[in-house]
């Protein structure tokens, strides 16, 4: 059984910075042949796009509401994907999930992504 663990949640002033990690396990995954995506969702909000990575890290791919902030990196020998976060604002609050997308091509479309993590919550206060 396939399985996205996401963690490094939390609370924190604006402004300051976290970073997240989305680990992958199950027997028949293989981490490599799957695009990575973070995706968050306020309350009252949609799931909304924020990254993503391609399947060797070689093109990433933001929303231009975190560029410049946030960056995406995955380690294929770890099965590990990661979102650090910088200059942290309240708005950035909200529910974070990764996802995977065994494609070429990297998409912001969340419906495309098959496979979903439970999510880590991230609380940006004023």
């Amino acid at each position: 059984q396939v399985q996205l663990v996401e963690s490094g949640g939390g609370l924190v002033q604006a402004g300051g910075s976290l970073r997240l990690s989305c680990a992958a396990s199950g027997r028949t995954f293989t981490f490599s042949r799957y695009v990575m995506g973070w995706f968050r969702q306020a309350p009252g909000k949609e799931r909304e796009f924020v990254a993503a990575i391609d399947r060797i890290g070689g093109y990433t791919y933001y929303a231009d509401s975190v560029k410049g902030r946030f960056t995406i990196s995955r380690d294929n020998a770890k099965n590990v994907v990661y979102l650090q976060m910088n200059s942290l604002k309240p708005e950035d609050t909200a529910v974070y999930y990764c996802a995977a997308e065994r494609t070429v091509s990297i998409t912001t479309n969340p419906g495309a992504y098959d496979l979903w993590g439970q999510g880590t919550q991230v609380t940006v206060s004023s």
